[in-house]
């Protein structure tokens, strides 16, 4: 176990980020990690799966010969543009795309995708990653993985194994010196109190808001797992990271497959959004620093 609990001012604040597919890190926390890069601290993504078995979501490239080809190929020159314009380190684990299952009766999964993988053999490179990188701060999905994707309920679980066996030199022998980070957050980028805001202020400037069906039926997520659920957690830590709304958007719009440049995800200009909202939430879920909360900083007391 390392000795770091009190971080040299010369050493650089390092944070893990751990998604399930490519294009999740541009819908989750793409504005936070941007700001962090500009202030000098190291992020890094890693993306467990190629996100080969999702679908084209952007109307405008239904029909594509190259997505239709090689989805794999298309998500990964997709994730590098991402990671370019945010500035982030990124990693692929190399697991395989669950798939989200539907219909009813609900389908099988794949064999030998993610979510199905044995846990300590899912984990494995992951704490591998973290024993290399050695981050200070892990953000991860909640137990229902943000919404209950399988392969997002997964990224959980190996990202709280990494998190707790990382720092244990017993544990995962081959994988490198232990390492203990310092503080796990989980993301919380379906936060009913941010959409309600946005709602609001759309209805108040006589706007159309995409929200209303979704604030509607939030308690109860469809059988296909398509409305999530209020995450049990409440939010500890707001990173006010308005200015880096456009980076994160041009983020978004890297993942052309996956993304409808005139959707949701763009339903409420950075301008009003900076205003009512100009926040994205995280809930602090363990700390082995001293730590009150609220936050305003995911490295606060590590200094």
């Amino acid at each position: 176990m390392n000795n770091n609990n009190e971080i040299p001012a010369t050493e650089p604040l390092r944070l893990l980020a751990v998604h399930a597919h490519p294009d999740d890190e541009a819908s989750k926390g793409a504005a936070m990690m941007a700001s962090y890069v500009a202030s000098g601290a190291e992020v890094m993504v890693v993306t467990c799966t190629g996100g080969e078995r999702g679908d084209i979501q952007n109307p405008g490239l239904v029909g594509d010969a190259h997505s239709a080809r090689d989805m794999a190929g298309a998500r990964r020159l997709e994730m590098a543009r991402a990671a370019k314009i945010l500035g982030i380190r990124h990693q692929w684990l190399g697991f395989t795309d669950s798939g989200l299952p539907e219909g009813s009766p609900l389908p099988e999964l794949p064999v030998n995708c993610f979510a199905l993988t044995p846990l300590e053999t899912a984990a494995a490179p992951l704490v591998r990653l973290v024993r290399r990188f050695r981050p200070h701060v892990i953000v991860a999905y909640d137990e229902n993985g943000g919404y209950p994707h399988p392969d997002h309920i997964m990224a959980h679980k190996i990202a709280v194994e990494a998190f707790n066996a990382a720092g244990n030199p017993d544990l995962y022998p081959g994988t490198g010196p232990a390492w203990e980070p310092l503080k796990l957050y989980y993301d919380l980028a379906f936060n009913p109190h941010r959409f309600r805001a946005l709602h609001y202020a759309l209805e108040e400037a006589g706007l159309a808001s995409p929200y209303a069906q979704r604030l509607a039926a939030w308690q109860e997520a469809d059988t296909e797992g398509h409305t999530p659920p209020a995450s049990k957690y409440a939010a500890t830590t707001q990173i006010d990271c308005g200015d880096y709304f456009e980076t994160r958007d041009a983020a978004l719009r890297a993942h052309a497959t996956q993304v409808d440049p005139d959707g949701f995800f763009f339903a409420v200009s950075p301008q009003m959004q900076r205003r009512v909202w100009p926040w994205e939430d995280y809930a602090l879920i363990e700390s082995r620093v001293p730590a009150a909360t609220p936050e305003h900083d995911l490295f606060a007391g590590l200094r």
